[in-house]
C-alpha cells in the first residue's frame, strides 16, 4: 500500500542518514580512537609521578626492565639474511607450539594478516568470507582491497558472540561470472574480547576445508582464549592454514606480530614481507623481548580476565549496561541509561586521577593487560560511582526546581 511504501522509504532515508557500517555489527566505531588520542587534551595529569592507568588499550603496555636487560644480550646479526639467531629461535618456538612447520616474525598483527591473505589470494577475481566485525575488514586501512585485490563478504553473527558454519556457508560464493569466488574463510578469535567456541571453529574449518578453501585466523589475541579455555595453541593450529598471532597486545611486548603456516606458505610470505618493506635487519632485540612476554605475561593473563569480569560486574551493579558479554580482558560499556557522557562525566574526572579511557558520548571500550593491578580497577569505578553521585544530584535539582 501507499501507507507501507512511505514508511518504508522514511525507515530507508533514516538508516541511510545514520552514521554507521550498514553491514556491520561492530561495538568499535571510530569515535572509540579519535577520542583515546585527545584525551591528554582534556587535563594534565595532577601528580606526574603517580601510576598511569591506561585502559585504552592492550597495545600501550611499556615494556619493561626485564626486557631491556634481556634485549641488550640479543643477537645482533640480519633477519633479512635469516641469520638473527634470536628471531630465528622465536619462529622455530612459534612453529611448534602453533603445530605448524615454519613462521616469520614481522612488525604489527595488520602486516601478517595482509600477508598471509595475499599469499593465499594470488589471482583475482577472488573474495574472503569474515565476521562483519573483523579487524580484517574494518580497521586495517582496505588492505584487503589494496594489497590482495579482493572483495569481503561481511557476515553478521545473528548470536551477537561468533559466525557460525551455517552462516559461513551460505555466504560463500561460488565460480561464476557475477561474483568473484570465495578463496578464504577468515575467522578472528578473540573478537572484541569475546572467545570463538573451537567446537564451531572445527565444522567451519571442515566445511571450508572439504570446498578447498583456505582458513586464515586473524590470531592477535588468541593467547587470551588459549588462556581462558586451556585449549592449546596447537589445538587451534590445526584447524588453519596460517595463523596471525600478535605480541604487542596482552602479551606485552614493544612490536611484533608472528605469521604461521607450512614452510611453502612462509617463503612466499617473507618475499611479500620484502615487497610490502618490511623486512628488518637487526631485529632480535625484538624477538627476545616478545620471547619473555610469551615466557612471563601470557600466563598472566587469566588474572587480567578475572579482574576485568570484576571490573563489569561492578559497573553493571552501578546501573552500567554492558554492550556484549566480558570474556577476557575487554569490556564494552554503554552508559545511557545513568545519563553519563563519556567525554564530559568520565575522561576528565579519570585523567585526574590518572586514568586514561577513550570512548564518545555513551559508549566507551575499556581494555585490561598485565599493568593494570586491582587499585587501578577500584579508582576507575570510585570515579564512575562519583560521577553518577552527580548526575543524581543534578537530576534532583533540577526536579526540584521544575516542582517550583
Amino acid at each position: 500500500s501507499g501507507t507501507s511504501y512511505s514508511n518504508l522509504m522514511s525507515f530507508t532515508r533514516n538508516l541511510l542518514a545514520t552514521p554507521r557500517r550498514l553491514f556491520s555489527t561492530t561495538v568499535a566505531p571510530h569515535a572509540y580512537y579519535t577520542s583515546s588520542l585527545v584525551s591528554d587534551q582534556v587535563v594534565k595529569k595532577v601528580d606526574p609521578a603517580a601510576k598511569l592507568y591506561d585502559f585504552r588499550s592492550d597495545t600501550v603496555t611499556a615494556p619493561t626492565d626485564e626486557m631491556f636487560d634481556l634485549m641488550k644480550s640479543a643477537s645482533r646479526s640480519d633477519d633479512v639474511f635469516q641469520e638473527d639467531k634470536s628471531v630465528n629461535d622465536l619462529q622455530d618456538y612459534m612453529a611448534e607450539v602453533t603445530g605448524h612447520e615454519a613462521a616469520l616474525f614481522c612488525a604489527s598483527g595488520t602486516m601478517t594478516n595482509q600477508l598471509a591473505l595475499r599469499t593465499h589470494l594470488i589471482t583475482p577475481p577472488h573474495s574472503v568470507v569474515c565476521d562483519s566485525r573483523a579487524h580484517v575488514f574494518l580497521w586495517e586501512a582496505g588492505g584487503l582491497a589494496v594489497h590482495s585485490r579482493a572483495s569481503v563478504s561481511p557476515v553478521i553473527a545473528a548470536n551477537g558472540i561468533h559466525v557460525t558454519k551455517e552462516e559461513i556457508e551460505s555466504n560463500l560464493l561460488g565460480e561464476d561470472i557475477y561474483s568473484a569466488p570465495t578463496r578464504v574463510v577468515s575467522l578472528e578469535n578473540t573478537l572484541n574480547g569475546m572467545i570463538f567456541p573451537v567446537e564451531e571453529m572445527a565444522k567451519i574449518s571442515n566445511m571450508a576445508r572439504n570446498r578447498g578453501l583456505a582458513m586464515h585466523l586473524d590470531g592477535a589475541r588468541l593467547w587470551n582464549a588459549s588462556q581462558e579455555t586451556g585449549t592449546s595453541l596447537k589445538e587451534y593450529g590445526k584447524l588453519f592454514d596460517s595463523m596471525s598471532l600478535c605480541l604487542s597486545k596482552g602479551v606485552g611486548a614493544p612490536i611484533g606480530s608472528i605469521v604461521v603456516g607450512n614452510a611453502k606458505f612462509i617463503d612466499r610470505v617473507r618475499y611479500n614481507r620484502k615487497l610490502f618493506g618490511g623486512g628488518w635487519r637487526q631485529a632480535g632485540f625484538m624477538a627476545v623481548a616478545a620471547q619473555y612476554g610469551i615466557d612471563k605475561i601470557v600466563p598472566t593473563m587469566k588474572e587480567t580476565h578475572k579482574l576485568a569480569k570484576y571490573l563489569a560486574d561492578q559497573l553493571v551493579a552501578m546501573g552500567i549496561d554492558l554492550q556484549i558479554p566480558c570474556h577476557t580482558s575487554m569490556v564494552f560499556i554503554d552508559t545511557t541509561r545513568s545519563g553519563l557522557q563519556i567525554e564530559r562525566d568520565l575522561i576528565p574526572a579519570l585523567a585526574e586521577r590518572n586514568i586514561k579511557i577513550g570512548g564518545m558520548g555513551h559508549k566507551a571500550r575499556i581494555v585490561l593487560h598485565h599493568q593494570i593491578d586491582r587499585q587501578g580497577v577500584d579508582s576507575l569505578l570510585e570515579v564512575v560511582r562519583n560521577a553518577m553521585a552527580m548526575r543524581e544530584q543534578d537530576d534532583l535539582r533540577l526536579t526540584s526546581s521544575a516542582s517550583a
